[in-house]
């Protein structure tokens, strides 16, 4: 009984870290046979794994308002605050693989990380487009509400069909397309009404949109790099960060957060260093959730979770921070969340159609002189 506990433990371990299949169903499988786990059970795990996304998520974004723009804490190093999480990302990487060195495969299964200077400058395209998106993120959460954070980045569907015509050749149906105009539609409305509330930030809207460009370039590149780490992407997580903590030194030095850090009051306080180490390591989870996620239910899933996340956000968020907004501001809101549902559910049918399309048997070949 004792083996057979344990066992499961260290199965779930191993799934916690390697991304590999559910341990427990393998283990069910081998005892009994083909026999599958029960529809309670699976959506019993289903749902505990979207609850994590979404409070990771969610707790982030609140955590990282609260060090770039909280009036209380009084800290103008936007850069800095980035630079910190991706060292606690490169350093919560280098424990983990010196601990599975250390330990059986069957208790943690992490990949061995060790810096190679040449894998690290076969990244470095990649970790330029990776800085791009995580610092043009804080900046315009730094500069806009949580409540209006998702329709400030909300162009990244419309610049991943806009960068797949450009550099894939890949056409979008028209559908898709109507469902992105419906996006630009709700972006345009909420900057109208944040405006007419007198809260509107162009410098927020700006790195905005630069974010939800790296966002898909982002995207592009991390398939193309990714032979470079053997497909693994814990190596190409370990190089990215440690490429992004070298180039963000002379942009900090050039924009003078040095300076800024040297002469913050709470520099010494364990409290801040606290909540900078707490946002560091949700930055780290937020990567392994949301493969989880994908994992346990589908790509497809995962975009329409994430979207009724950001739905729940907004209303978190105004109601945190005790805001009135008009309906037009809300219908912008939903125009924006809607257009993406939209754009989901549609890629979803084209790819089952396609799935779904009868492939020619070589019989049917030969018959019809291909």
């Amino acid at each position: 009984m004792m083996n057979r506990i344990q066992l499961k433990r260290s199965g779930i371990l191993k799934m916690a870290l390697s991304g590999s299949s559910d341990p427990l169903l393998q283990q069910e499988e081998g005892e009994v046979g083909s026999r599958q786990p029960s529809f309670l059970l699976r959506a019993m795990r289903i749902a505990t794994v979207v609850s994590l996304y979404w409070f990771i998520s969610i707790t982030m974004v609140f955590l990282n308002k609260y060090l770039l723009g909280s009036p209380s804490l009084r800290l103008d190093a936007p850069l800095f605050v980035t630079f910190y999480q991706c060292f606690v990302t490169v350093f919560i990487c280098k424990m983990l693989s010196l601990l599975a060195s250390c330990c059986p495969p069957s208790y943690l299964d992490f990949p061995s990380i060790r810096m190679d200077l040449k894998v690290s400058r076969s990244i470095l395209p990649l970790s330029v487009v990776f800085i791009g998106m995580i610092t043009f993120n804080n900046l315009c959460l730094k500069y806009v509400g949580v409540a209006f954070y998702n329709v400030g980045r909300s162009l990244t569907t419309v610049f991943n069909v806009l960068l797949s015509y450009l550099l894939l050749k890949q056409t979008t149906s028209f559908y898709a397309l109507l469902a992105c105009g419906i996006i630009i539609g709700g972006f345009w409305l909420g900057i109208d009404q944040e405006g007419a509330e007198g809260t509107l930030s162009w410098a927020g809207i700006a790195f905005g949109i630069l974010a939800s460009l790296c966002v898909s370039l982002n995207a592009i590149y991390t398939k193309k790099v990714l032979p470079a780490v053997d497909g693994s992407i814990w190596r190409l997580t370990f190089y990215n960060n440690i490429n992004a903590c070298v180039l963000f030194l002379p942009f900090m030095l050039l924009s003078g957060e040095f300076q800024t850090l040297y002469h913050f009051d709470k520099l010494g306080s364990l409290y801040f260093w606290g909540m900078m180490t707490l946002s560091g390591l949700f930055g780290f989870a937020i990567g392994y959730v949301t493969g989880l996620q994908i994992k346990f239910t589908s790509p497809l899933t995962h975009n329409v979770s994430g979207t009724a996340k950001a739905c729940a956000q907004t209303v978190l968020a105004v109601c945190y921070y005790e805001e009135t907004k008009s309906f037009l501001w809300w219908t912008s809101n939903m125009m924006v969340l809607g257009g993406s549902f939209a754009y989901t559910w549609v890629k979803g049918l084209e790819m089952k159609k396609v799935q779904e399309e009868p492939v020619p048997k070589a019989s049917e070949k030969s018959e019809t002189g291909v």
